[in-house]
């Protein structure tokens, strides 16, 4: 009988994140992100041409999965990337189309 080293508990929060990025407008966010800017709710729904609410509900779920952290300035909150790694996927993911 072949033994598994796989740890369940770190299989299921890396699904949790994928799960976090599967959305199209999530994808868009962190794509904004990942050239190393911070940004406002404001910034991203304006470069994105969403609703603000819309920017803050995909921001709060990428957050809440802890794909992005986020620090306060003054009235402000501004948002980045806690890893490129995941963008990293994405990037496979967008190459693998190529075939």
């Amino acid at each position: 009988m072949v033994r598994s080293n796989i740890d369940v508990n770190k299989l299921e929060a890396a699904a949790s994140k994928l799960r976090a990025i599967s959305h199209p407008m999530r994808i868009a966010i962190m794509d904004l992100l990942s050239k190393g800017n911070k940004m406002s709710v404001t910034d991203i729904h304006k470069a994105l041409n969403i609703g603000q609410a819309a920017a803050s509900h995909h921001l709060s779920i990428l957050k809440n999965k802890g794909v992005l952290v986020s620090e306060r300035d003054g009235k402000n909150i501004y948002y980045k990337l806690r890893s490129t790694i995941l963008t990293e996927i994405i990037d496979c993911a967008n190459r693998c189309n190529e075939f």
